[in-house]
């Protein structure tokens, strides 16, 4: 008897209790991080462990993540990156510049209404969106 690693059962695991906010941007990462500390008191903290590394026509590419972690609510916040070099992290999504996971059992559509009304006050923000799970292809990208 073999066993086997079930993907989409860890997938559908990753993705338990998120919500996905898509957003396109003029600002570079640490722009558009400093801002969301300064009016959201997020700290997103990025590491050589959290970058993703891809391979793609004969090239590497890496895209950047950050976290922050919040010890008070239990809340994980995921930022990534969606472009590096011409290449995107979530190609279904090529129009949106970052992709923002929040990990929450109780989070809920006024919570989110309220981050998307804060992301959008931040300048050189163009657009925030809500990203439906099915809506994305390229999951496991996410996941690396």
């Amino acid at each position: 008897m073999k066993l086997r690693l079930d993907d989409d059962k860890m997938s559908d695991d990753f993705f338990e209790d998120t919500r996905i906010l898509g957003i396109a941007s003029t600002l570079k990462n640490y722009q558009f991080c400093w801002h969301v500390e300064q009016s959201m008191l997020i700290e997103f903290q990025t590491s050589a462990d959290l970058q993703i590394p891809m391979e793609k026509n004969k090239r590497s590419y890496s895209f950047t993540v950050y976290e922050y972690l919040d010890s008070i609510s239990s809340k994980e916040h995921f930022l990534y990156s969606n472009k590096h070099e011409g290449e995107f992290l979530l190609p279904e999504l090529q129009h949106l510049d970052f992709i923002w996971l929040v990990r929450d059992p109780f989070q809920n559509d006024e919570q989110i209404s309220l981050m998307q009304q804060q992301i959008r006050s931040i300048p050189g923000v163009q657009l925030v969106t809500e990203v439906p799970h099915d809506k994305i292809k390229s999951k496991d990208n996410l996941q690396r």
